[in-house]
């Protein structure tokens, strides 16, 4: 707590004398309040004064509703904290904006309030339990949502999502017809416990519902010869070769795991862990997904989930100009309902059968037992994100109809290219739009999230980037608590990327503060950011402590990560079919790809003091 109050001090310093504001009371005033409340204080109460402030930048002056838990001034509604910030952005007198209110000082408050708002920490029993509450309450409603859409509602969605969708969806089905869709193993945890190399072997059950798109034999078996129309349809057991398979019939697949992982003091993160035979299969459709939308201008326009920067670049001009707005998802996944989904496949016969194989049908939630899902999927099935991505621009493209009052033309369609956009759960639409596409949004089972979208101000926020009337006002944040030892890996990690983001945006306190936290523990040169070293990005450029002969370059000496692999024997026919899945353009397969010792992600990640090239 101390080294954090401490830093928090150093950030002040630097922000105060961006403005030019005396600090010295606001310090006052956070030391009181964090010996009073803890270290919620700064994870909890500040940043929701940020979001306050936010809003009020939006509206344009302060609401009565803002700023609770802060004494204010009862004239304006503005908090006392921070004041000297505060009056180069309100009228104190009104409460209202200012015509030309202070970029740096709206930067400011920003970075104070929202500096520890995501660092990663357990949060309390009672919070895990409400979290877990609310996912099977969003259940609920998503079950209800089954019998609350009509069907004029239905057909409308299909038919839009049939305008937007028709030739990518035309593309994927094609890939199926052919076998081009190939599945894939990731990473990532399992609901049966598999593991790194593992999965290339340890799959023992298959889903029957699976087998007429994905049949395990060509799949798991690559030396396996099986035509698509001569396999049978009922059965409970399988082999090929020395390799066999328990057949799942529909309603006895294995349920995805709920699990919750440190997100925020305020809340935990809600994931579901795939079983392996589903997270193989939900990586090829992925990359099916991924491939049809890069190759198609429209759809790439309208929706992505690989690159944050389209929606970042439409979120600075929409700041400027005010012809766009930013709006943002709660519980997004977990409200995108299956029926939606299956009247989104439904005229293609192959993608429809497909995306509902791969799709887990049950979930064990702790404290629950066993639930039916009516969501399509939970956060940790890899085709949640891309999914949820096509259903929202139909949403969203149902209310522009709405406002337009005619139906959708590819003409009309192809006019809002570059201007409707959205990338998972963050969504841009034009202003005028804006009140119709929240009312379809929210007519389908979807809920905004007011507090984090902007229409009617300068202010708007999108994938990380913030942008106040055309500048840059993104903050930097803390992602975890700062380390006391070498041992403590991640959050040397952490702290470096957090020194090296705060240098490029010039709070230079703080950066000297971090420095001397870091070299009090490793060795902390200066490098290039695409050095292996944990080291100090400089625009002075890097420094070098000698020459190596043997490689002809400079090298210095620094902390590199060394990740331990969990050992994970492979050999026989896994092997084989990890050669084939892994292997490049080439075909040559590289060497970490190819390690038939070890896999899945590190048990550890361990620092090893060495030499290494500066850049």
């Amino acid at each position: 707590m101390k080294s954090l109050m401490l830093f928090l001090q150093s950030v002040l310093t630097d922000v105060g004398t961006l403005c030019c504001v005396s600090t010295s009371r606001d310090l006052e005033t956070i030391t009181a309040r964090v010996k009073h409340e803890g270290l919620s204080f700064l994870t909890i109460t500040l940043p929701s004064y940020g979001k306050d402030f936010e809003r009020s930048l939006d509206l344009g002056y302060v609401a009565d509703e803002m700023f609770l838990g802060f004494k204010t001034y009862e004239a304006s509604g503005l908090p006392r904290l921070f004041e000297g910030f505060l009056q180069q952005v309100f009228d104190f007198g009104t409460g209202r904006l200012l015509d030309e209110p202070s970029i740096d000082a709206i930067f400011a408050v920003r970075q104070l309030t929202l500096l520890f708002g995501k660092i990663e920490l357990e949060c309390s029993d009672e919070r895990k339990r409400a979290a877990i509450d609310s996912y099977v309450e969003c259940e609920k409603d998503m079950d209800a949502l089954l019998w609350g859409l009509s069907d004029a509602q239905l057909r409308d969605f299909r038919r839009v999502s049939e305008l937007l969708w028709r030739d990518i969806f035309t593309d994927l089905e094609h890939m199926l017809e052919a076998c081009e869709v190939v599945p894939r193993f990731s990473g990532g945890s399992t609901a049966d416990k598999l593991s790194g190399n593992r999965k290339y072997d340890g799959i023992n059950s298959w889903p029957e519902l699976a087998q007429s798109i994905f049949p395990w034999e060509e799949n798991l078996y690559n030396t396996a010869v099986s035509a698509r129309a001569d396999r049978p349809r009922a059965f409970s057991h399988l082999s090929v070769g020395d390799r066999s398979m328990h057949i799942l019939e529909p309603g006895t697949e294995t349920p995805v795991k709920v699990v919750l992982v440190p997100k925020t003091m305020k809340t935990p993160r809600v994931i579901a862990m795939e079983p392996t035979c589903m997270q193989f299969m939900q990586q090829g459709l992925l990359r099916a997904f991924s491939q049809v939308v890069q190759a198609n201008d429209s759809a790439r326009a309208l929706v992505g989930w690989q690159s944050q920067e389209p929606n970042r670049s439409l979120a600075r001009s929409a700041s400027r100009s005010g012809k766009l707005a930013t709006l943002d998802l709660s519980e997004a996944s977990d409200r995108v309902s299956n029926l939606l989904v299956i009247k989104m496949f439904g005229p293609y016969r192959l993608l429809a059968e497909a995306v509902q194989a791969v799709r887990s049908n049950t979930a064990d939630v702790p404290g629950h037992g066993v639930l039916r899902l009516a969501k399509y999927a939970s956060m940790g099935s890899a085709l949640t994100f891309p999914l949820e991505s096509l259903v929202f621009m139909t949403i969203v493209f149902l209310g522009i109809e709405q406002e337009l009052n005619r139906p959708l033309t590819k003409a009309a369609v192809k006019r809002l290219l570059h201007q409707v956009r959205t990338f998972g759960d963050d969504i841009i639409v034009p202003t005028r739009y804006t009140r119709s596409v929240i009312g379809s949004l929210e007519a389908y089972g979807l809920k905004v999230n007011t507090r984090k979208s902007f229409w009617t101000g300068k202010f708007r926020e999108s994938c990380g980037g913030d942008y106040y009337d055309g500048e840059d006002v993104t903050v930097t944040r803390c992602r975890a608590l700062f380390p006391t030892s070498r041992s403590q890996v991640p959050e040397l990690v952490s702290t470096v990327a957090l020194r090296n983001l705060l240098y490029k945006a010039g709070l230079w306190n703080a950066v000297r503060f971090l420095d001397e936290k870091l070299e009090g523990l490793i060795p902390f040169p200066a490098v290039e950011e695409t050095s292996p070293v944990l080291g100090k990005f400089s625009f002075l450029g890097h420094q070098t402590d000698g020459w190596n002969s043997d490689l002809q370059r400079p090298f210095v000496r620094g902390a590199v990560l060394r990740p331990v692999l969990p050992t994970s024997r492979l050999d026989g026919y896994g092997a084989l079919l990890k050669f084939f899945l892994t292997r490049g353009d080439s075909d040559i397969a590289s060497e970490v790809e190819m390690d038939l010792e070890h896999g899945g992600r590190p048990v550890v990640v361990d620092i090893k003091l060495r030499k290494a090239c500066p850049f």
